[in-house]
């Protein structure tokens, strides 16, 4: 799975890699669920917008928001058929920006955080998730959009680490993965996994296993 991820780019670069208008994008070090999340999708108008979304997907049809929170995630193999992700997977995909996502790996005196960045990473290296958006709507007429992250097998490096691991779209997909007109079977193929070699790993602190500490000491490679 994803539960912690972090933002660290700039707003320049977020404008300049996905073409949209940014106008102030403060750093995030602990992006954890419930919180909102930056996103990128096709807008009304045409072209693409950034919007924020809150993280936990709640399906259009849900009477409430309680299984929100549940729902940061979202099987890449079964997204397509499942209630709660198969219109979103359908119509509306997004681009999650990133520069890098936390795991907890076992180990013998219990779990390791660890943090996962691009293997050329500065701060600002950024990486898409493959992300699903919806649009909920209460009884009484209030409206919220939520957004998944969508996982599937580990790569070599992240398989010691975890079972799981996001799918990441390459720039040059950007525009098939949110064409919402788009053959599901081209969309189905670029949920593919990401090579290891594009990756790196190392343990940070535990400081990061609290989702109010959102500060540069999540990021800090563990010193021995």
């Amino acid at each position: 799975m994803c539960g912690r991820f972090h933002l660290l780019a700039t707003a320049e670069q977020v404008a300049a890699l996905y073409g949209v208008a940014v106008t102030q994008l403060m750093p995030r070090y602990n992006i954890a669920p419930t919180q909102p999340i930056a996103a990128v999708r096709h807008s009304r108008t045409g072209g693409r917008e950034l919007t924020y979304f809150h993280w936990g997907l709640i399906p259009s049809w849900s009477k409430d928001t309680k299984f929100a929170s549940r729902m940061i995630n979202a099987r890449s193999e079964t997204a397509h058929e499942k209630p709660s992700f198969r219109a979103a997977y359908k119509r509306r995909r997004c681009l999650i920006p990133v520069t890098g996502f936390y795991e907890w790996q076992k180990v013998a005196s219990g779990k390791q955080p660890m943090c996962i960045t691009a293997a050329d990473a500065q701060n600002g290296s950024l990486l898409s998730f493959a992300g699903l958006w919806e649009h909920w709507q209460s009884a009484d007429g209030s409206e919220i959009e939520s957004a998944t992250i969508l996982t599937g097998a580990p790569n070599e490096l992240m398989t010691p680490i975890h079972n799981r691991m996001p799918i990441f779209i390459e720039p040059d997909d950007f525009d098939l993965w949110l064409d919402a007109s788009a053959p599901l079977p081209a969309v189905q193929s670029l949920l593919r996994c990401y090579p290891a070699e594009k990756l790196r790993a190392y343990p940070v602190s535990t400081h990061v296993n609290t989702p109010r500490n959102d500060d540069p000491t999540c990021i800090a490679p563990l010193i021995p």
